[in-house]
């Protein structure tokens, strides 16, 4: 039997990059990681965890942009977020009104990636900023972080019994939580 890895998955806009609600990010130019990003991955391999990058990009269903104008910003944040390393970065392309079963926080993204790489759910973390986030890491098993970075704050103060089992201003903050284990 393989043994189970340990794993963190990691919402892209507002999350690991700036995000401007409202705005879909089509163009590599305009990726601009978090200043706390680096440090925090930096934290998170040297305790064993791998990365993965798990996102909506309801703008391809919305006619906004092409699926390979993201794996073009894709591939920009990878080189930019360098020399961490990514297991696999996924999306859903459809948008909202598709009802699609990849779209988080449903859980098949998450769950096509834990049975392919044999990650440990219970393990694991999903970071994200928003309710979809915190939803779609419980749903698969892990235990979910909200960061306050971009819609996080919002979705505070919008959704009162939202549960994630930290919240934190910032990646770095969130990392050293999942390395201190509580």
């Amino acid at each position: 039997m393989t043994p189970k890895i340990k794993a963190v998955f990691f919402d892209r806009d507002g999350t690991l990059i700036h995000e401007k609600p409202g705005v879909y990010l089509s163009a590599p130019a305009r990726v601009r990681p978090y200043k706390s990003v680096p440090a925090a991955l930096q934290l998170l391999k040297k305790a064993g965890y791998h990365f993965f990058i798990v996102s909506n990009q309801s703008g391809i269903g919305r006619g906004y942009f092409t699926e390979k104008e993201v794996n073009a910003v894709h591939a920009r944040l990878l080189q930019l977020l360098k020399p961490a390393r990514f297991d696999a970065v996924v999306f859903c392309p459809h948008a909202p009104d598709e009802n699609c079963t990849c779209r988080k926080p449903q859980p098949k993204m998450g769950l096509d990636l834990i049975k392919k790489f044999h990650i440990d759910p219970k393990q694991s973390f999903m970071i994200g900023d928003k309710k979809a986030d915190v939803l779609f890491g419980h749903a698969i098993g892990c235990r979910s972080i909200l960061v306050t970075t971009a819609n996080g704050k919002h979705h505070l103060k919008k959704y009162p019994d939202l549960h994630p089992e930290k919240v934190a201003s910032n990646l770095l903050n969130a990392a050293r939580f999942i390395v201190k284990g509580r």
